[in-house]
């Protein structure tokens, strides 16, 4: 009994020391700047109300400031003004903590209810038809088109585009937990720990998820990018937060009037969520070629 436990107690892949992966992703350099500069956007927006030059809701009498670097003694406003007169550089801080609140709050709700998904179906049978005609029709309907909806239900908001996202973060997020978890679920440990008598629980949590959790991981990483560019598209149709709180998207919504004689407006959120994007894909690019089994030892 001793010989078929054994690899139930130690499955392959359930633990791998993470030095191996950073130092990987340390000799890519441009996996490594993006970290950096990802890292440096996420502090900079949880930092915002001591880093913010400016009330970032205080209107004055400059609008439309272009970038200035130096006034002498009045205030710089070193990234201009907007329509209403308030500092851009306030602005983008807090647009910022809000678009990267929204975009993390998708991912680990529909993140994670879209891998219960893809385990649940993958171990029991069953229910994998039912389960996976569930994410198809999920599938089908576009962000945009839940975030429509939602909005008109429960009126346009953060709430609601985080809703939004996240059912349709849901499907992907299934089928390639599913994927994943029917390889898991073909290994001799998963029959071994069955045949010692382990609860279902035990087998789906500690060995299925456990095993399932890098594909998972960095498929999360890369959705994390689009689910920016979505929310951000339903922030520049006006069904994101409300006026005067800051958001990437709907900032560069309302800069749409000025782009020929303030175009910073609507260029500087744009360029920032450019970088958010750019940044998390490569990122996501580079963890998949660390932690893909095929790539892993070349």
């Amino acid at each position: 009994m001793a010989d078929v436990a054994s690899p139930v107690l130690a499955p392959p892949a359930r633990r791998r020391g993470g030095s191996p992966i950073l130092r990987r992703i340390f000799r890519d350099r441009l996996a490594f700047a993006a970290a950096i500069i990802l890292t440096l956007i996420s502090v900079a927006a949880v930092l915002a109300p001591w880093l913010a030059p400016f009330d970032p809701y205080n209107t004055t009498r400059r609008p439309f400031l272009p970038p200035v670097w130096s006034e002498g003694s009045l205030p710089q406003y070193w990234l201009g003004t907007d329509g209403q007169g308030r500092d851009m550089v306030s602005r983008l801080l807090y647009g910022t903590r809000l678009t990267l609140l929204m975009g993390l709050a998708s991912v680990i709700l529909g993140g994670g209810l879209g891998a219960l998904v893809g385990l649940i179906s993958a171990y029991y049978r069953r229910l994998d038809p039912w389960l996976m005609r569930f994410a198809d029709i999920l599938l089908s309907f576009p962000a945009i088109l839940l975030g429509l909806a939602l909005a008109a239900v429960v009126g346009p908001g953060l709430t609601a585009i985080v809703i939004a996202l996240s059912i349709a973060t849901i499907p992907d997020v299934a089928r390639i937990t599913r994927s994943a978890a029917v390889v898991v679920m073909g290994q001799d440990y998963m029959e071994a720990g069955r045949a010692v008598g382990l609860s279902d629980r035990t087998l789906i949590w500690r060995y299925l998820a456990l095993n399932c959790l890098s594909s998972v991981f960095v498929f999360l990483t890369l959705r994390f990018g689009q689910i920016i560019l979505i929310g951000a598209a339903l922030s520049f149709l006006g069904l994101g937060v409300r006026p005067p709180e800051a958001e990437l998207g709907m900032m560069a919504s309302l800069g749409r009037d000025s782009l020929f004689f303030a175009p910073h407006i609507s260029m500087l959120p744009s360029l920032a969520i450019v970088l958010i994007v750019l940044c998390a894909n490569v990122l996501g690019d580079a963890l998949r070629d660390v932690l893909d089994p095929r790539l892993r030892n070349t």
